[in-house]
């Protein structure tokens, strides 16, 4: 298994349920289209893969297949092929028309008996979302609102799963409830998980607790959200514009909730509003300018927050001289996306040009922002809810890592273990000037750089802000669960303005134990896939432990996580990578003075190593093109450990440090791959081995770490 989400489309034909699940895997695609058009199309037809369906849809939208081909071809049944075919047949219908008006009642009722989308047959007619919709809903083509039938039609049913359908007469529900819809966060896929569900959930009861009538809209079958009994209706449906609004006018609904689902409801929030819609909380005017990468700079400037130097860019010309004006690196960062997605440090020229492209097309309605990248600074997580601007309750977690690793792989402290008090009020204080300045009612987040004054000159550190989000992040559960106190029911309170709590800090409070996030990786699941971690996300899924100080609760995350195995005393460790890094040299001593056996594959590193006072390095035989050498290699110097500090992703398959991180992988051992990781490991380690840590599991010893939740925080 390789998938990290699924959807769950319902309709009452095949080609309805296909043309949305489609659309819910990715809001990019429009239905049922030929997204890719592979030149050996016979082989992408042949060999399956995520994208097969589409190569499909080349065949047989441009290329004219017919059935039998792709048939022979694919071994995929007839009957799937045919009624794709009738997607293909009413779409060539509709490309025939010159314009809307030419769409008549029967066309429109067959296309959207289809599964085809408003904006899709807007494409195929060169019109607008808006216009077809209009049209549509002139010629008194509207969806009806069905419930899945559990009692195979032997008796009424009663189960509260509702789909929409054009495939339908009748209405299976009445409307009048007037609920409050709150938008679920759709697929799981990296960068957007099981964290955003618990968001919506934990909003949808917070809301039905102070009496409001709820509707639940979301697709994915995981989820808890799609629990027939989380909310007073459940939609399994599109998070997309028109099916939202589809509902919201058959529901007569009191207001949409955005900001608890993650980026989908995001983005969308703003046409919402601009339809009329009664978007509840924080203005999607505001949301916007966070959004939007050149007007969310503008605010911080007019409001006296610092950020790194930025520039809105559109020509290559022009991201070239901002970068020769500022120096490199720097970060090329789209506007509206999740998870970093076509985020990139950029080190050189040389590599701007194929970056900056690959940023305009992930969000092409939206200008692509350059700012100085700053290296070696640490980062920080602010979580917070405001009302009506107003600032409620915060949370302020560090990175371990320095900034330049995307803050959903990045290990994550609470409370910080290195910020200073006069660090925390400064993060209070900007945190209070976003929320006014955005006129925040609902929760948001932002990541703050810190950089310390430079060496030989006194002074504050820097502190600056290079991203906000006005919704709930990934990181909310975390803080809710570590601080005791629930982050999305305060920010439920506040975006329907009821019963509002009075501002607290939470971070003003002192505490005797420190948890740590760290994330879970699928490197094994991708086979050649570079295990480095850089701005765009990379994890899917994540562990947070308690412990009495930093090194217990980081040791107890990692020995959570899947696959991370402890290595015996005096074996072997693999260590390479980037010998200017200052870590490279502490981690060294300290694993030489644990008793390990330090190995390495340059002749650089080793000379750097060897060249330390006491520390003892050897450069193996290590081969690049030869895996199965080199699992005797490995074997043979007994490396139970591999430490990589390379500082930045491999460009061949031969790169030695890439070899060694990839195999790691793939003999499941133990990768540090980031240098202030790797220390913290060393320091754990040091703290743990003399209270047994490496030793095998033996029954009724319990480690000191090992306590409930209420033991650490103490509260209900």
């Amino acid at each position: 298994m390789k998938s990290v989400g699924e959807v769950m489309a319902i309709g009452r034909t095949f080609e309805e349920s296909l043309q949305k699940a489609i659309r819910q895997v990715d809001p990019r695609y429009t239905g049922f289209e030929a997204y890719v058009k592979p030149e050996d199309l016979d082989r992408a037809l042949a060999v399956p893969t995520d994208t097969r369906l589409f190569a499909v849809a080349h065949a047989m939208y441009n290329k004219n297949y017919t059935v039998d081909q792709i048939h022979d071809i694919t071994k995929i049944d007839k009957w799937f092929l045919y009624k794709i075919d009738n997607i293909v047949q009413a779409s060539r219908a509709i490309k025939e028309r010159t314009s809307v008006e030419a769409i008549d009642h029967e066309l429109m009722a067959q296309a959207k008996r289809l599964g085809f989308s408003d904006l899709q047959i807007a494409h195929l007619i060169n019109s607008t979302e808006n216009v077809v919709r209009a049209h549509r809903k002139s010629l008194g083509v509207t969806p009806f609102v069905k419930r899945i039938d559990t009692l195979a039609a032997e008796y009424p049913a009663h189960t509260n799963y509702l789909y929409t359908t054009y495939n339908a007469s009748t209405h299976d529900v009445k409307f009048d409830d007037k609920g409050t819809m709150v938008l679920g966060s759709g697929v799981y896929r990296i960068g957007s998980s099981v964290e955003f569900d618990w968001c919506a959930v934990t909003c949808a009861r917070k809301l039905r607790d102070m009496g409001h009538k709820t509707i639940m809209v979301n697709y994915n079958p995981e989820t808890v959200s799609t629990d027939y009994d989380e909310a007073d209706r459940m939609y399994f449906e599109e998070l997309g514009w028109e099916r939202v609004m589809d509902i919201y006018e058959l529901e007569q609904s009191s207001g949409v909730v955005v900001s608890v689902g993650g980026q989908l409801p995001q983005n969308i929030a703003l046409r919402l509003k601009n339809s009329g819609i009664k978007v509840l909380g924080t203005d999607p005017e505001d949301i916007d300018m966070a959004e939007d990468r050149h007007k969310f700079s503008k605010v911080l400037d007019s409001i006296g927050v610092d950020q790194p130097e930025w520039a809105e860019v559109s020509t290559l010309e022009a991201a070239k001289e901002f970068a020769n004006r500022v120096s490199y690196p720097v970060l090329i960062r789209p506007s509206y996306v999740l998870s970093g997605a076509a985020m990139n440090v950029i080190y050189e020229e040389a590599d701007l040009e194929h970056k900056l492209s690959a940023a305009a097309s992930v969000s092409p309605e939206h200008p692509v922002v350059i700012t100085k990248f700053i290296d070696n600074a640490q980062e920080i997580d602010v979580d917070a809810v405001a009302h009506e601007g107003k600032l409620l309750i915060h949370a302020v977690s560090e990175h371990v890592e320095n900034a330049g690793v995307h803050s959903g792989d990045a290990t994550l402290v609470l409370p910080p273990f290195s910020l200073y008090d006069d660090d925390m009020a400064r993060l209070k204080e900007i945190a209070e000037k976003v929320a006014k300045a955005f006129h925040i009612s609902g929760p948001f987040n932002m990541q703050i750089i810190r950089k310390p004054s430079e060496e030989g000159y006194e002074g504050e550190p820097e502190l600056k802000v290079i991203e906000c989000n006005l919704r709930a992040s990934r990181s909310f559960p975390f803080v809710s669960k570590v601080l005791g106190t629930n982050f999305v029911e305060t920010a439920a309170a506040a975006i329907v303005g009821h019963d509002v709590p009075e501002p607290v800090d939470l971070m003003a409070q002192k505490r005797d134990y420190t948890a740590i996030k760290v994330s879970q990786f699928s490197w094994t699941r991708l086979p050649g896939a570079d295990p480095f971690l850089g701005v765009e996300m990379a994890s899917t899924g994540e562990v947070a432990s308690f412990g009495k100080d930093i090194h217990e609760a980081y040791w107890a995350s990692l020995l959570s996580t899947n696959g991370f195995k402890i290595p015996k005393a005096g074996s072997g460790v693999l260590i390479g990578g980037d010998i200017t890094k200052p870590e490279m040299a502490t981690i060294a001593k300290g694993l030489v003075g644990l008793g390990f056996k330090l190995h390495c594959a340059s002749s650089k590193v080793e000379e750097f190593l060897n060249d330390l006072p006491y520390i003892k390095a050897k450069k193996i035989f290590f081969p690049t093109r030869d895996k199965r050498k080199l699992r005797e290699v490995f074997d043979d110097y007994d490396i139970q450990l591999v430490f990589n500090l390379a500082k930045s992703r491999a460009t061949d398959a031969i790169d030695e440090d890439y070899v060694a991180r990839r195999n790691a992988v793939d003999f499941g051992i133990p990768l540090l791959n980031n240098a202030r990781c790797a220390q913290l490991f060393v320091e754990a380690l040091a703290q743990k081995l003399p209270e047994g840590g490496l030793k095998p599991y033996r029954e009724g010893r319990i480690p000191a770490e090992v306590k409930s939740w209420f033991e650490f925080v103490k509260t209900r």
